[in-house]
């Protein structure tokens, strides 16, 4: 079960218990009504809706759906997304209070559910989404939840702890297929200072260069080592978790 601290528990009947198959990130709605009157909506059966999560223009938060279980907001997107309600109308800003709460809510989202602290404007993405991105297989809500809110999801996302751009202060893993002979790439230039930096760029040819060379895996075999890596493990492959902790730059 995951229940956020500080947020007011008010279930509803209306969600798939267990459903929540994965955590892409998070949607952003709009009620084109009051908290109150979604609270009072979500309880009835015959609405076959709901969302994770509602924020007033108070900052008041009440989480109706626990984030194991998939609330029904945003049909095809339900499985892999939580849901934030917003009172209000489409058109609107959020209050500043109901920015700070939202922050809140992605924040907790972060460190429960590693949900990344940048911007999503697609469903094959992952962070802090809106609603009409899913288009026609999200329930066709093109005008949800408006352009001021999804214009403020910069701010959101500095206020839970992120870079102001919208986008990740480090570079995320590229996969392990990215670091072929020859490949050139701002990402490798970048990865090159940081090993330069933990005192592991000893082979590479230059601690400038944008391109993964032969001695490039040695290097990155060296920072495999500084962090306890040991025989094959320290292999000069880029892996997932290797690479979050070398914190390479966002380019």
């Amino acid at each position: 079960m995951a229940r956020m601290p500080g947020a007011t528990w008010r279930p509803v009947p209306n969600c798939t218990k267990g459903g929540q198959e994965s955590v892409r990130g998070v949607v952003l709605h709009i009620m084109q009504g009051t908290l109150d009157g979604s609270d009072s909506w979500f309880r009835n059966p015959k609405a076959q809706a709901s969302a994770h999560f509602g924020v007033g223009k108070d900052g008041r938060i009440f989480q109706w759906v626990d984030t194991a279980d998939r609330a029904w907001a945003q049909a095809a997107g339900n499985r892999s997304w939580l849901s934030i309600e917003h009172e209000g109308h489409a058109g609107e800003e959020l209050t500043e209070k109901q920015l700070a709460a939202t922050a809140r809510i992605v924040a907790w989202a972060h460190a429960k559910h590693g949900v990344p602290l940048q911007l999503a404007d697609s469903p094959e993405g992952r962070g802090v989404g809106w609603h009409g991105m899913g288009g026609e297989a999200w329930g066709g809500h093109t005008g949800c939840p408006g352009t001021p809110i999804k214009n403020q999801r910069a701010a959101i996302i500095k206020a839970a702890g992120g870079s102001s751009t919208g986008k990740p202060a480090y570079e995320p893993f590229p996969g392990a297929s990215f670091f072929k002979p020859g490949r050139r790439s701002p990402i490798i230039a970048a990865m090159h200072k940081r090993l330069v930096a933990e005192g592991c760029n000893k082979y590479a040819s230059s601690a400038n260069a944008d391109v993964w060379g032969s001695g490039d895996e040695r290097s990155y075999a060296a920072w495999q080592r500084h962090l306890g890596y040991a025989g094959t493990a320290a292999d000069g492959i880029p892996g997932p978790t290797s690479w979050v902790k070398l914190r390479v730059p966002n380019v």
